[in-house]
């Protein structure tokens, strides 16, 4: 899943000191992403207010029986700057294909990370007989001195996992790291910031204090279920932004949730998205498009298995540069 909205806004997400503890919820927003089998996600990063959480820069809730198109859909090669992909599957099955080489299928619980670079293209499509299912996908801003790193992929069948018991010695909290480090569990996953995100399944009737970094700023996006995460009654359909300057977080699950956490050290460095893009610079953004729409080969290259045609082409720039949007959050403390 990538971002294919045909008029994408471009924004510039102004970088960001600790904000301090925070409690505050972001809707996700639906966007259609159209196509002939157009579906529609549900997205809750980057917000308006809040365009970063640490390198996090954009985050999809894609699937969960939409009755629009339950199938999923197939996504043509396209391309990205300045980023990893982060693909979380829930459930389906998804053929990933890329201009490094890589052909592999995605399946659930399977970490599949895809660092751009200055420049990646990829496709995904479903496997015959599968759909392409439920899951996340998120981008994680690579920093300045990493943004011409050469691109490459990763797949991650083995994650490091942990549980955590209750507060009277119940059930508590069982969590799967993507990428970072999380209490004594760290992934194997390549990550160019200080960084978390983990996949934690809460038990039913917990009461559980989950482990934080304090000078990471974190955040919450539930999948299912409803629990409480300090004293707030968090359920599905945005993002629990929790602020940075905790040292943890007590959840308390009635019913068993199911959750993404992620945070990381505030981003400090301005970032202009558009499109698959993310860069410094309109003018970083306007190159790209270019590279992409005159098929240079040298910076986006061709994916083993495709024709040229097969390719998404780029949607038409604004017509202005952008103007700063800024972040409301965290800035007083940079």
């Amino acid at each position: 899943m990538s971002d294919l909205e045909t008029r994408p806004e471009e924004s510039l997400c102004e970088s960001a000191g600790r904000p301090g503890p925070h409690a505050e919820f972001f809707p996700a927003r639906e966007v259609p992403l159209g196509g002939v089998r157009g579906v529609t996600v549900h997205r809750s990063l980057p917000q308006r207010d809040l365009p970063t959480v640490g390198a996090w820069c954009f985050l999809d809730h894609f699937g969960s029986g939409s009755p629009a198109n339950p199938e999923g859909h197939d996504i043509e090669p396209h391309p990205h700057i300045g980023l990893q992909t982060v693909t979380w599957p829930l459930d389906g099955r998804i053929r990933h294909r890329d201009s490094v080489g890589s052909d592999v299928e995605i399946w659930p619980r399977q970490l599949n990370l895809m660092t751009s670079g200055r420049g990646i293209a990829h496709s995904e499509y479903r496997v015959p007989g599968h759909s392409s299912g439920h899951g996340l996908q998120l981008w994680i801003a690579l920093p300045g001195d990493k943004v011409a790193v050469a691109p490459h992929f990763e797949q991650h069948r083995d994650l490091p996992e942990f549980e955590l018991p209750g507060a009277h010695g119940g059930s508590g909290v069982f969590g799967t790291v993507l990428i970072g480090t999380l209490g004594a569990a760290t992934s194997p996953a390549t990550a160019y910031t200080p960084i978390v995100g983990a996949d934690l399944r809460v038990a039913a009737g917990s009461d559980v204090e989950l482990p934080l970094d304090p000078e990471f700023e974190h955040a919450v996006l539930v999948i299912e279920g409803e629990l409480t995460v300090d004293n707030t009654v968090v359920g599905p359909g945005g993002l629990f932004y929790l602020g940075s300057d905790r040292t943890g977080i007590r959840l308390h699950g009635t019913e068993g949730a199911h959750l993404l956490l992620v945070g990381g050290e505030p981003f400090g460095e301005d970032l202009v998205m558009w499109w698959n893009f993310v860069a410094r610079s309109h003018e970083e953004i306007v190159d790209a498009r270019n590279a992409w729409e005159k098929h240079d080969l040298d910076r986006f290259p061709d994916i083993a298995g495709h024709t040229p045609d097969q390719r998404i082409p780029a949607p038409p720039l604004p017509g202005l540069h952008l103007k700063p949007r800024k972040r409301r959050i965290g800035t007083a403390h940079s």
